[in-house]
């Protein structure tokens, strides 16, 4: 019965924790969105009247939408390159020796470990040489290497839990490795697959760092605009913009989490 007690204690606390740093996590989130619907012409928290003005700037704004079009497209098209060539380097070292494998993850963290700011200044630097400075493909590009890191990881995750002699019944069978990768292997992973290119989006859309030195005027991102108007004041357009963000980023993750349970439901 002690025991039982003890758990009971141990389970409650545990609770009471995680929904503290739930809440520590999200309060940003709660604060910014009150915000966004404030009249007065400057952040203010609690708002004091309800309003729609920052968000009918921020949409008739040809400088927002701008640079929110060219967030959207770097970050489709970040997805796009990300997700196949994260996939199936995933793939690639989930069948390679034991020793390859190690060292390559070791590499493919890289990206995640270095302060963004080194390779936002190593990018910059060779950007400057190749002329891909403040251009489409100079953005998409560096973007894809953020992004590639977390398909890696998160597809490795899901083909560490997949029986890979299917793979190999289908080969056995006559069907050549490319044919049994597309049929068997890939909707075996297709969560996996997904989430990856979730977070290659979230990963590019989210980005200003190196977006701060690659982009600019017409290919500005919508976070190094956002950065440059806190800069200059602080205008509450910011709040709306960034609830908006909020919104998109949260819809992604409920796709990608009903296309889950779908799968989950079919089997």
């Amino acid at each position: 019965m002690e025991q039982v007690g003890q758990r009971k204690i141990d389970g409650m606390w545990l609770t009471v924790v995680g929904t503290a740093v739930l809440f520590f996590l999200i309060l940003p989130t709660l604060i910014v969105i009150p915000m966004s619907f404030s009249g007065a012409s400057y952040l203010e928290f609690p708002p004091t009247s309800f309003s729609f003005r920052w968000y009918t700037t921020y949409f008739t704004s040809a400088e927002w939408m701008s640079a929110t079009k060219t967030s959207l497209i770097a970050a489709a098209l970040t997805t796009a390159i990300a997700t196949p060539l994260g996939s199936l380097c995933a793939y690639g070292l989930h069948c390679s020796a034991p020793r390859i494998r190690s060292a390559a993850q070791i590499l493919v963290i890289m990206p995640i470990v270095v302060p963004v700011i080194l390779i936002a200044v190593g990018v910059f630097s060779l950007y400057a040489k190749l002329g891909l400075n403040y251009t489409l493909t100079g953005i998409v590009i560096a973007h894809t290497a953020l992004a590639l890191p977390f398909v890696i990881v998160t597809v490795m995750s899901g083909l560490q839990n997949y029986d890979f002699n299917q793979e190999l019944a289908a080969r056995s069978l006559g069907a050549s490795r490319a044919y049994a990768l597309w049929t068997v292997t890939v909707p075996q992973v297709k969560f996996s697959i997904q989430t990856g290119a979730f977070l290659a989006f979230i990963t590019s859309l989210d980005e200003v760092v190196i977006s701060m030195l690659v982009s600019g005027g017409e290919r500005a991102t919508i976070t190094r605009r956002m950065f440059n108007s806190l800069r200059d004041q602080l205008d509450p357009t910011i709040a709306a913009i960034s609830t908006c963000l909020i919104i998109v980023s949260i819809s992604a993750l409920i796709g990608v989490q009903l296309i889950g349970r779908n799968k989950n439901a079919d089997k």
